[in-house]
């Protein structure tokens, strides 16, 4: 299955609450983190939801 990095750009403050649920959600704590996953229908939903605060990459 294919593998997609996800990194954290921009702070969830100030965001609604079920944003900064799906950062946490994602693993994703601090600026400049970066998760692995893979790339399930799930977490593609979870990447579209915030993808103004993330930057994803395929591996």
């Amino acid at each position: 299955m294919a593998k997609v990095k996800i990194t954290l750009i921009r702070s969830p403050i100030g965001c609604p609450p079920n944003q900064r649920a799906t950062v946490k959600a994602l693993g994703l704590n601090r600026l400049h983190q970066s998760v692995v996953h893979d790339q399930t229908a799930a977490i593609r939903g979870m990447i579209n939801k915030v993808q103004h605060l993330i930057e994803c990459e395929q591996l």
